[in-house]
């Protein structure tokens, strides 16, 4: 994901989705040690639904177009 893509999903993140810049920073954190696309990483953790799930893939669909 490019730089702009990613910035505009963590703000999409806070403002749509009222994520906590915490469980942003949690993940962030996981994605580290272990590689992989934000999104899936806030639900294994359980730090989003899964309904919010593919509210983010939706947005990222829309993003890329």
């Amino acid at each position: 994901m490019a730089p702009p893509t990613y910035a505009r999903l963590i703000q999409f993140l806070q403002d749509d989705l009222a994520i906590s810049a915490s469980s942003i920073a949690i993940a962030q954190r996981h994605r580290e040690q272990d590689p992989g696309p934000l999104p899936m990483i806030l639900w294994q953790y359980g730090l989003i639904t899964l309904e919010q799930l593919d509210r983010i893939f939706d947005w990222l669909e829309q993003s890329e177009i």
